[in-house]
């Protein structure tokens, strides 16, 4: 399966998990990381409008130097009882996010935004992840194999962390950092992109 897009494409993300995901849908693409800070502060717990800001700042902040392309940025948090779960910034933090999520269920949040002559539009989607009940040397061993420190929550659902993963409700993309239905319904629906054999781009 291949999709024309109608202007080179640009992933705002240095994550290695969403340029698999974006890889398929058959077009090429460049990587352009955002750096953008993710300092934002969530208010009155609208944790997806968090998600969406975060993600149309990443968007926008690549986009200033590519003006003339398809920018897609994405941010993926993690939340449970009104909690942010980010990044852990330690092993400790990291054991401890796992304990606290260990036979319960969180939803884990991603904000998409896309940017297209001047205009960003961001959507985001929520699945629900339920965890098994974890114990200790479970939880010491996947912290010790390093995985947990780049991913929201502390774990990865498409590596080790997937034995942690008791069920799933919703998009199991959405769970690894972009939900590659919702976001190619969403930029075929603004234009930017048609269902059929062959890839062509518009010059910068």
């Amino acid at each position: 399966m291949k999709f024309t897009v109608v202007k080179p494409v640009i992933l705002a993300s240095a994550s290695p998990r969403r340029k698999e995901i974006l890889s398929l849908l058959g077009f090429p693409f460049t990587v352009v990381p955002s750096n953008v800070a993710e300092d934002l502060a969530v208010e009155n717990d609208d944790f997806e409008g968090y998600a969406r800001q975060l993600a149309a700042m990443k968007t926008q902040a690549v986009a200033n130097d590519k003006p003339n392309c398809i920018v897609i940025g994405a941010d993926t948090i993690v939340v449970h009882e009104g909690k942010l779960y980010s990044k852990p910034e330690s092993k400790e933090q990291a054991r401890a996010f796992l304990e606290e999520l260990s036979g319960e269920t969180h939803s884990v949040i991603t904000g998409v935004g896309v940017f297209m002559d001047d205009k960003i539009c961001t959507f985001s989607v929520q699945t629900k992840v339920t965890f098994r009940e974890l114990d200790d040397m479970l939880i010491n061993a996947y912290v010790e194999s390093g995985d947990p420190m780049d991913k929201a929550g502390g774990y990865g659902i498409q590596t080790a962390g997937a034995l942690l993963v008791d069920k799933i409700d919703g998009d199991y993309y959405n769970v690894m950092g972009l939900p590659i239905a919702k976001l190619t319904e969403y930029i075929r629906k603004l234009g930017f992109m048609e269902l059929n054999g062959g890839v062509s781009f518009i010059d910068n």
